[in-house]
């Protein structure tokens, strides 16, 4: 039986490994194909894979199947579970592959994208630019319900090699480092509690005025340089907010 191919991880020796792999071995999961296998391969291949130790890798698929993503099954295997949906966690854990992660795994609408003069909230990480490209998207849930919409303000001439395709698919972080093959250094994230406004509880079919949870990462290159500003917009009542603080 063929086994599912998760995507390749560079680790970050800084952070928790088992964290890193789960997080990985998430965005790969659920940004799968419709026609990938479901089987995972064995805890020592996927610790291979990885570059782990066997129960470094074994805390990852632990983390996994409590979410509710993959199923064990004693001689049979470890298996994707394909209808698995929960409330999902908006956590920040200082790793790119976190954020593609935690972004990956809805397909999205692009609800418009063009050329807009540089928002004054977040002209202060585009010094000298005088527009930028927007990106507007709705993620929808396997049922077709709407999660969260997003924007994402990002540099002109990395917008021009950017396909909307993509897009549909992929959070806005992987493509410019998997497609463009950008040099991210690091994502600043802020979240906040905020009340849906008109246009984002038409988007989410919220009420006016529901509690939402409000997201703001800016992307750094390897020169410092901001080249994307994502906000996004997830409803209240199907995602929570939780920090991980690491003792040294």
């Amino acid at each position: 039986m063929t086994s599912f191919a998760p995507d390749s991880l560079t680790l970050n020796r800084k952070l928790p490994l088992w964290y890193q792999v789960s997080q990985s071995l998430r965005a790969s999961i659920l940004g799968r194909s419709a026609d990938a296998p479901l089987r995972l391969p064995t805890e020592d291949d996927l610790a291979a894979h990885y570059g782990v130790s066997v129960l470094t890798m074994r805390q990852a698929l632990k983390s996994l199947e409590e979410e509710g993503l993959i199923s064990r099954h004693r001689r049979r295997g470890t298996f994707i579970e394909p209808g698995a949906r929960r409330a999902a966690p908006v956590r920040l854990l200082g790793s790119v592959d976190a954020i593609v992660a935690q972004q990956s795994g809805m397909r999205a609408t692009i609800l418009g994208h063009g050329t807009v003069p540089v928002p004054a909230e977040i002209s202060e990480h585009f010094p000298g630019a005088a527009e930028l490209v927007s990106y507007r998207r709705l993620r929808r849930d396997d049922s077709g319900e709407p999660t969260n919409w997003a924007e994402n303000h990002v540099l002109p001439e990395l917008a021009d090699r950017i396909d909307l395709a993509d897009l549909e698919h992929w959070p806005m972080t992987k493509v410019l480092r998997d497609r463009l093959g950008v040099r991210i250094s690091r994502i600043t994230d802020t979240v906040e509690a905020r009340l849906a406004d008109p246009e984002t509880a038409r988007l989410l079919d919220v009420p006016l005025c529901s509690p939402i949870l409000h997201y703001t990462g800016v992307t750094y290159d390897a020169d410092g340089r901001a080249v994307d500003v994502a906000r996004i917009h997830y409803r209240g009542d199907r995602f929570t907010f939780s920090v991980t603080m690491e003792a040294r």
